[in-house]
């Protein structure tokens, strides 16, 4: 039965498909630690599905490979890869929050190809590189090129389309994350603007 999400999740006529189950269960996880869905400008919030679809385009073709995550959250952004991704291969996802980390864990518990780890993100994941594909949610963004093997992809989502920002926004015109997406002579990046048009994400590709 379709589910309705929203930020460029699943609309009411289940246009883009049903929500996998371990996802609606790292949903539940966020609701009962008071994690919003939706960024609120608050604090840390979900993965929205619209990142979460893009993720598991590109899990699914890690064939025999490794997905690494910077900031696991509850789950919901590992949990959208983790129901795409081929059955050989597995991810590494971390988290520093010991209560957020925990309920991660719970959520995954049942998927022997996921780790869920507690710690330093880019520590932890430097020791198990190369990866083919990292989602960095925790920052870091400029670091986690190091732990991509060539070929290897990179993900960073909270991104607001330009067109989405106020007019006298300074990251009209200096954005760190996309400055150093675009700058990066190591990356073929682009923007990936959602659904709902007020949110977006960077996504490059290592070619050396």
């Amino acid at each position: 039965m379709p589910h309705e999400c929203d930020a460029g999740g699943l609309t009411p006529g289940g246009v883009m498909g049903d929500v996998p189950p371990l996802v609606m269960r790292a949903f539940e996880a966020a609701d009962e630690l008071g994690m919003p869905r939706t960024q609120d400008g608050t604090g840390p919030s979900c993965c929205l599905p619209g990142v979460g679809r893009f993720l598991a385009v590109l899990a699914a073709g890690c064939v025999g490979g490794r997905i690494g995550e910077l900031g696991t959250g509850v789950g919901v952004g590992a949990a959208w890869m983790a129901s795409a991704m081929p059955a050989d291969c597995e991810l590494v996802t971390v988290e520093l929050d010991p209560v957020r980390a925990a309920a991660a864990r719970k959520v995954l518990a049942d998927d022997a190809r996921v780790e869920v780890i507690r710690g330093d993100a880019f520590d932890e994941l430097a020791r198990r590189a190369p990866f083919d594909l990292v989602f960095a949610d925790g920052g870091q963004s400029a670091r986690a090129v190091e732990l991509l093997r060539i070929g290897g992809r990179l993900v960073v989502d909270d991104v607001t389309p330009v067109e989405a920002l106020p007019a006298d926004s300074p990251y009209r015109t200096n954005d760190p994350k996309r400055g150093f997406f675009f700058t990066d002579s190591r990356l073929v990046a682009t923007e990936v603007v959602l659904p709902d048009l007020r949110n977006s994400l960077l996504v490059g590709t290592r070619v050396r």
